[in-house]
C-alpha cells in the first residue's frame, strides 16, 4: 500500500523514533509498504517518520549501477532491499562529499559531507541481529535514514549559505505542510 510521504515542516519529521520491541507482521507490513512507497517515489531510502510513523525502521535499496565500482565490489555482499529495524551506527570512517536529496524535501538537494564507510547494527525482519559495513552511496543512505530516525533532517546538515539558497523552497514546503 502506498503511504503519504511527509514533507519538511510536519512535526513527525522531528520526532525521535521509538525502538521496535518485536518484529511482527505489523512491522513486516510497514516495511513492505515503505518499500512500495519509496520505489513509487523513485527514492533509494525511506524512514518511518517520512510516512508519518515513529517506529525505528528504515528501508534502503541502492541500484548496483548507482555505486562507484570500488564501492559496488565492497558492498556486493549486502542484499537489497535492506530493511533496518532499530539501526545503530557503530563505526564511521573517512569522508565523502556528494549531492544529497530527500523525499521529504522535493526538488531540494545540497552537497553534504558524510562518512565514506559505516558499520550499522540492526535487527532484520526475521528478528535476528545483523551487522553490515558499507561504503559510498549505501553508507550515505544508511547515515541519511538513521538521521531521520533521530529527528535530524537534510536541512540540519546544510551550511548557512546552502540554507539561504533554498530558503524560499523551504518556506513553501512549511506552508504546504501547515495546510495539510
Amino acid at each position: 500500500m502506498l503511504l503519504r510521504i511527509t514533507q519538511f515542516g510536519e512535526p513527525v519529521l522531528r520526532t525521535k523514533a521509538v525502538e521496535v520491541a518485536e518484529v511482527n507482521d505489523d512491522i513486516r507490513k510497514l516495511a513492505d509498504d515503505m518499500l512500495e512507497t519509496m520505489y513509487a517515489a523513485n527514492g533509494v531510502g525511506l524512514a518511518a517518520e517520512q510516512v508519518g510513523r515513529t517506529e525505528a525502521i528504515c528501508v534502503i535499496d541502492i541500484p548496483q549501477d548507482a555505486e562507484k565500482e570500488d564501492c559496488r565490489e565492497f558492498n556486493a555482499g549486502v542484499k537489497m532491499p535492506l530493511v533496518l529495524v532499530n539501526p545503530k551506527i557503530t563505526a564511521r570512517e573517512g569522508t565523502q562529499r556528494n549531492n544529497e536529496g530527500c523525499l521529504s524535501f522535493p526538488d531540494i538537494g545540497a552537497q553534504i559531507t558524510r562518512a565514506n564507510q559505516v558499520t550499522v547494527e540492526y535487527v532484520d525482519l526475521d528478528g535476528e541481529k545483523q551487522s553490515v559495513t558499507a561504503k559510498g552511496l549505501l553508507a550515505r543512505a544508511i547515515q541519511h535514514e538513521t538521521d531521520h530516525l533521530q529527528g535530524v533532517l537534510l536541512v540540519d546538515k546544510m551550511s548557512s549559505l546552502q540554507k539561504m539558497s533554498v530558503a524560499g523552497q523551504l518556506k513553501r514546503l512549511q506552508r504546504q505542510s501547515a495546510l495539510s
